[in-house]
């Protein structure tokens, strides 16, 4: 008959939770009593996008002209088909060598589908 020679494993496992932030003090203090530790110490999640993506920094609108012409499928060519922009210079605004502006914000804003100020 086998007989078990090893000590089991212990499953660790990692909790996220979303709550009341009045409630974050009693809801540490729960999962302490069942045994459970803080995993990472408070400035190790206190990482920001700008930390971690940082070459996105300083292009954050032609990162989101990228991305919703993403979503919404297209080529550059036929968002300059959509929208009457010249494809080269949604190139360049999307690689931040050539600002957006209010008047393009717009424009672009339709043919995305999107909200005109989060180009600028």
């Amino acid at each position: 008959m086998p007989v078990l020679t090893k000590k089991p494993r212990t499953e660790k496992i990692e909790l996220h939770f979303t709550g009341p932030a009045k409630k974050r003090a009693d809801a540490i203090s729960a999962l302490n009593k069942l045994g459970f530790k803080p995993s990472r110490q408070e400035a190790d999640r206190a990482e920001t996008w700008r930390n971690t993506f940082p070459e996105l920094q300083g292009n954050e609108a032609g990162v989101f002209l990228a991305g919703a012409r993403h979503r919404e499928g297209l080529t550059q060519r036929a968002l300059a088909d959509r929208s009457g922009i010249p494809q080269r210079h949604i190139s360049e605004m999307e690689n931040g060598k050539r600002t957006i502006g209010k008047k393009n914000a717009l424009i672009l804003a339709k043919a995305l589908n999107a909200d005109y100020r989060a180009f600028l």
